[in-house]
Formats: structure tokens, C-alpha cells, sequence
């Protein structure tokens, strides 16, 4: 495959220099936009864009249920989905899923039951790509097969690290380093606002929201103030002795799918 058959189609946004923010208003400007899919073939695109369509979602609606079996293999291009288990009527947070992602893909590709709800955190838009067609393409085109690969590699690797954060860090720990890696990135001082809801992040963090605020009390000892929904960092050096950050646990993922041999970057 030659080089420059990688590149978008004239009007679609070249996944290298598009705004960051951009929003596709198409099925196949969704799927351009989307980096770890670069290397597949148009064609293989063209035809999975016109077997999809995009679906913009309100805050809190429902994406699918726990147990419901996929028509659609999902990708979110936009806002933000948060994946819950569900039991009678109670709810535990799993993960925060963040564009540009494939919700679940595990259940479309072995045609199971979701084991998860997704649930719309923020507004959010979806790709919906019909699962019979997903699943066709991924056994017939080798350079997306290794991009979905990745994609559930990561998803695999994210999870490893959750239950790494749970399982060696205390109470008090795990929530000094969620807090601490949300301020680090923030002008020194500046409050930074929690991404979701406080029973969110406990349940998260494997604990009560019982737990949760009494943990809250005890970081603020040593220098990580939470007023409402607003974290300030008001003695970095302080909050970083006590808590340290591990990048096997708290360093981000990133999705880099393997190159189809004989395909050049």
C-alpha cells in the first residue's frame, strides 16, 4: 500500500493538524478525525461510514444497557460516557471513557452481551457503525484489525492500572493521587474543577463516599484543598512528598497501532 493513501480525502480534516475540539458533522469525517484508524485503508472507511450514522447524546442518557446485545459497534468522537455496573438498582462506576474510543468493542466482536451501561456523562457524540459490518471488516482488512487490537489493548492496560491503584495504594493514597494528577497540569494555585460527581470518583477509587470524604480531610493535611467541585494545590512540594505519582499506575495511555507489514509510514 502506498504512502500516501493514508492521507484524508480533499474536505475531510487530516487527523494530524485538526483542531483540537473538532467536531464531525459526518460519519466519515468521524472516522478521519480519528488517529489510531490512519492507516486504514479508505476504501475499508468509505464503506464503514456508509453503514453508520452519528448520534449526539444529552447529559445522562442512556448509550446501552448492561446485558443488551450490540446492534452497533460505537465509537465516541465527542463529550464524555461513563461505564457502569449494574445490580438491581445499584450502580458502581467502572471508567470515564474520553474521545476518541470504542465503547466496549469486546461484546460487538464476539457478538455478547455488554457487561457494562454507558451512560452519557456530558454531552456527547457517537458513531454508530452497523456490528455485522464492523465485525466483517476487522477479519477482512489487516491495518484495522491491529487498530481495534490497540485500541483493546489499551483499554485492557487502563484497567490493569485501575486495580494496580486499588489494590497498593490505601484510602487516603489513592485519592492524594487522582487529586494531585488533576492539579498538576494547572497554572501553580489554580483551582481545577473535579471532572465528575464525588460518589463518581469514590466508586472509582474503590471505596465509600463515606471513605471518600474522609479522605478528602486527610489530604487537605498535606496541601490539597477540595471546596465543592474545586481542587487547589496550595502546597505542591508538600502533596507531592507524601503522594507519589507512578507512571505504571498514573501515566496515561496512549494508542499506537502496529503497522500492517509492507504498509510505510
Amino acid at each position: 500500500m502506498e504512502a500516501d493513501a493514508h492521507f484524508a480525502p480533499a474536505g475531510l480534516p487530516d487527523v494530524a493538524t485538526q483542531a483540537e475540539g473538532f467536531q464531525p458533522s459526518t460519519p466519515r469525517e468521524a472516522l478521519a478525525m480519528t488517529p489510531w484508524l490512519s492507516s486504514v485503508p479508505h476504501d475499508v472507511l468509505d464503506r464503514l461510514a456508509s453503514l453508520a450514522v452519528l448520534h449526539r447524546l444529552p447529559a445522562g442518557s442512556i448509550v446501552f444497557e448492561q446485558a443488551e446485545t450490540p446492534a452497533f459497534a460505537q465509537f465516541l468522537t465527542g463529550g464524555s460516557v461513563e461505564l457502569l455496573g449494574i445490580r438491581g438498582r445499584e450502580e458502581a462506576f467502572v471508567e470515564l471513557v474520553r474521545p476518541v474510543d470504542l465503547l466496549l468493542p469486546a461484546a460487538v466482536l464476539n457478538r455478547q452481551p455488554y457487561l457494562l451501561r454507558a451512560r452519557v456523562l456530558s454531552g456527547a457524540q457517537v458513531l454508530m457503525v452497523q456490528a455485522e459490518a464492523f465485525r466483517d471488516a476487522v477479519a477482512t482488512d489487516h491495518a484495522l484489525c491491529l487498530a481495534v487490537l490497540a485500541c483493546q489493548a489499551t483499554q485492557f492496560r487502563r484497567q490493569i492500572k485501575l486495580a494496580k491503584n486499588v489494590r497498593l495504594r490505601s484510602a487516603e493514597e489513592r485519592v492524594g493521587c487522582y487529586l494531585l494528577r488533576l492539579t498538576e497540569s494547572s497554572p501553580s494555585g489554580a483551582p481545577v474543577r473535579l471532572p465528575m460527581e464525588k460518589r463518581l470518583i469514590a466508586s472509582e477509587l474503590g471505596m465509600t463516599r463515606e471513605t471518600f470524604s474522609r479522605s478528602l480531610a486527610a489530604v487537605a493535611r498535606h496541601g490539597i484543598r477540595v471546596e465543592g467541585e474545586l481542587v487547589t494545590l496550595d502546597r505542591p512540594d508538600a502533596a507531592r512528598a507524601r503522594f507519589t505519582l507512578d507512571p505504571l499506575i498514573d501515566g496515561a495511555e496512549t494508542l499506537n497501532p502496529l503497522l500492517a507489514k509492507g504498509v510505510r509510514e
